[in-house]
């Protein structure tokens, strides 16, 4: 079905010549164009009026699980009839195999799969597979390596009522398909069979498949509440795609296994000729392990350490990716392009160098390095057109697009905040302020202490004053340091001023930075101090004032990328004010203030024109950690009240909930309230094996 894009908003602002512009340039063929947005002009809801009127399938890259999870999220309310999904690393904890010859350090790969995970990234292959109207946001872990798609289509099997099938060999195709045959509950990947009733849950659903045999024919298929195990649907047929992406048939496996003995023996040879005896007895026993597994049961931990040989690729070429699961015709964006294309960029090279040193020590064959991330090049080669999407594009974006297409003008009317640069250190002399990049800094005193008396008193008290002076207002503030030390120096410097504070930095956990965000949205906190988390991602419409420390210090943080993103975050308030203090004026700071004065003008320029008077935003508070630990805290007391008085069939009824629930939050998702529930079914479980365990005991004294 095609794209229908579904909101109760229509294009404004600068929104529709930027949807017209992009889309032209699309239809023209450009093959590379950049949305240049400034934070809180709507690109999102931009570039889904581009995916509706161009009809293509479409790649979202973002930079992070959870920037790629609020996308994901976004675009489902846009378009809640087609196929969005959600494509990212599934492993909540990854140990890559690694060997540190300087200590004799091996250190096998260890890991902890995201289920959930992994069944979106399923649904989102076999979408692409089965259909067009598909959007896919992924992270950057869409250029590893994911195992070939016309061997995975090989496999698909699709099930008709009334089909002629043989009951042995549908259950010998399961498991060439990688399904694993099981006698207790079904999960992911699973089957079950009960005479000529076979169950099957696919690794992309949350539902099974009962198919009934009767003869040499099918006579029922039927979709089951996995929980519950009612009757959903009866269904004409039923898809099934394999239970791994990595899939071969014998005859491909076969081939792989020769490559894979040829190689050995070769490389044996090396090693035997360099007088590598440790190395090649440790290569021969590993690989020779590995085959026997592949050969007796279709797979072995690492296989995609020989994707090489199974695809049928020569040495150095790139390994098939989620990129080779799009037509031809796939449309991708880019999102905070400045991020995410240098991180694309810095994949290939760490991912070599360990490898490298595998195979030299003989842990692996030479062709594991082959099973890698696309190097930078490779990636700009495999993606359809795109559209890069940044407030602040990099050198790549703005040298390789054919169109730059600017979203300056924002729906609320809201514009960018006004910048005054302040000295660094305290001065005898008064300072005159440089508001927005227009003047030097050197004679008049900083407005906020009245114009009259001696010099200035340095960034920490005159940020300090300012802070005092918004908090009077109702308003936040936010400081942004160079380094942990610093921001927590200054924490504890404005409690002892009586401020209610906190501080971010990389070391405070995720749940945790969420509660302190909230609690600032609140006012528990009026200031919050942070490194390099006060940049991209925030919408903190209460904060009217940013202290930028140090500005003057060039480097990462205090860039003209950084410093214009900083900046925005103030551009949510109609009193915004970000005070940037510095010693020297950098080319960085210039250009930042340069850059938002242009914005900025346009800006208030087109209010003016159209008569728009801006509005702070209003947004609703949402206490996600609070929500979390109010579930936890409830379902906890109903858990200690089953242990107490329930009965065993009251616990499977509360397990069969809970499971119903988690589900609920998966598909939304909410992964930490889903991990919530996981750990309180696992709760549950336990409480009610002990509570069988007990009865059975109680029956063997009586017998």
């Amino acid at each position: 079905m095609p794209f229908n894009l579904v909101s109760k908003y229509s294009p404004a602002g600068d929104q529709p010549k930027a949807i017209a512009d992009l889309t032209d340039g699309i239809n023209d063929g450009l093959h590379r164009q950049t949305l240049l947005g400034v934070t809180g002009s709507g690109k999102t809801f931009t570039m889904a009026n581009v995916i509706q009127n161009v009809q293509k399938p479409t790649l979202v890259i973002a930079h992070n699980k959870t920037l790629a999870a609020q996308l994901c999220s976004e675009f489902r309310e846009f378009f809640p009839d087609n196929a969005v999904s959600y494509f990212v690393s599934y492993y909540d904890y990854y140990q890559p195999e690694a060997y540190m010859p300087r200590t004799d350090t091996y250190i096998e790969k260890d890991a902890q799969i995201n289920e959930e995970i992994d069944r979106l990234r399923h649904a989102a292959t076999q979408s692409l597979l089965s259909r067009r109207d598909v959007i896919v946001v992924a992270s950057v872990s869409c250029i590893y390596g994911l195992g070939s798609p016309e061997a995975y289509k090989r496999e698909v099997l699709h099930m008709r009522v009334g089909d002629r099938i043989d009951r042995a060999d549908f259950l010998r195709q399961l498991v060439s398909m990688q399904y694993e045959r099981t006698n207790a509950d079904l999960t992911r990947g699973h089957f079950r069979a009960n005479g000529d009733v076979i169950e099957v849950m696919p690794p992309s659903d949350e539902i099974v498949y009962r198919i009934v045999i009767e003869g040499n024919a099918v006579r029922e298929i039927f979709s089951l509440n996995k929980v519950t195990r009612k009757i959903i649907t009866q269904n004409e047929d039923a898809w099934f795609f394999p239970a791994k992406h990595f899939m071969s048939d014998s005859a491909e496996r076969e081939r792989a296994i020769r490559d894979i003995e040829n190689e050995l023996a070769d490389r044996l040879r090396e090693f035997e000729k360099e007088g590598k005896l440790l190395e090649s007895e440790r290569l021969m026993r590993r690989t020779r392990y590995d085959i026997e597994m592949i050969r007796n049961v279709g797979y072995c931990s690492g296989i995609e350490n020989y994707s090489r040989h199974f695809d049928g690729r020569r040495v150095g070429e790139p390994a098939h990716t989620l990129l080779s699961y799009f037509p031809k015709d796939f449309l991708t964006i880019i999102d905070e392009s400045h991020v995410t294309l240098p991180q694309i960029g810095g994949m290939f090279a760490g991912d070599q160098a360990r490898k490298q040193t595998l195979v030299d020590f003989g842990f692996r064959l030479p062709s594991a390095k082959d099973n890698r991330p696309l190097t930078y090049q490779e990636f700009d080669k495999t993606i359809g057109q795109t559209v890069y999407v940044s407030a602040t594009p990099g050198v790549v974006e703005k040298e390789t697009s054919e169109q730059i297409v600017e979203q300056i003008i924002r729906p609320t009317g809201l514009v960018d905040p006004e910048t005054l640069v302040l000295p660094v250190t305290a001065t005898l002399a008064s300072p005159s302020p440089s508001i927005n990049g227009g003047g030097p800094l050197g004679d008049n005193l900083s407005p906020i202490y009245g114009g009259v008396g001696g010099g200035f008193p340095g960034q920490v008290s005159d940020i300090t004053e300012r802070i005092k002076d918004r908090v009077t207002k109702g308003e936040r503030a936010l400081v942004t340091t160079l380094t942990k030390k610093m921001a927590e120096d200054l924490t504890a410097y404005l409690k002892e001023g009586g401020m209610k504070v906190a501080y971010l930095h990389s070391d405070v956990e995720t749940l945790d930075r969420i509660t302190i965000l909230t609690e600032l949205r609140k006012g528990t906190y009026d200031v919050v101090v942070g490194v390099n988390l006060l940049r991209e991602g925030l919408d903190l419409p209460e904060v009217s004032l940013i202290g930028v420390l140090d500005a003057d210090k060039e480097g990462f943080l205090r860039s003209e990328t950084s410093l214009i993103q900083t900046i925005g975050r103030a551009a949510r308030n109609i009193n915004g004010l970000v005070v940037l203090y510095a010693d020297k004026m950098t080319g960085s700071l210039d250009r930042a203030l340069k850059e938002t004065e242009r914005r900025r003008n346009i800006q208030i320029a087109h209010n003016v024109k159209h008569s728009i008077t801006p509005q702070t935003i209003i947004k609703t508070i949402k206490d996600i950690r609070a929500e979390l630990d109010r579930n936890f805290e409830a379902d906890t007391s109903k858990i200690l009240n089953i242990e107490i008085s329930a009965t065993p069939v009251e616990i499977e009824e509360a397990i069969r909930e809970k499971e119903i629930e988690m589900d609920k939050a998966s598909a939304n998702l909410l992964f930490e309230t889903a991990a919530i529930l996981r750990d309180e079914i696992a709760l549950l479980s336990k409480e009610l094996l002990g509570m069988k365990k007990g009865k059975k005991e109680k029956r063997s004294r009586r017998t």
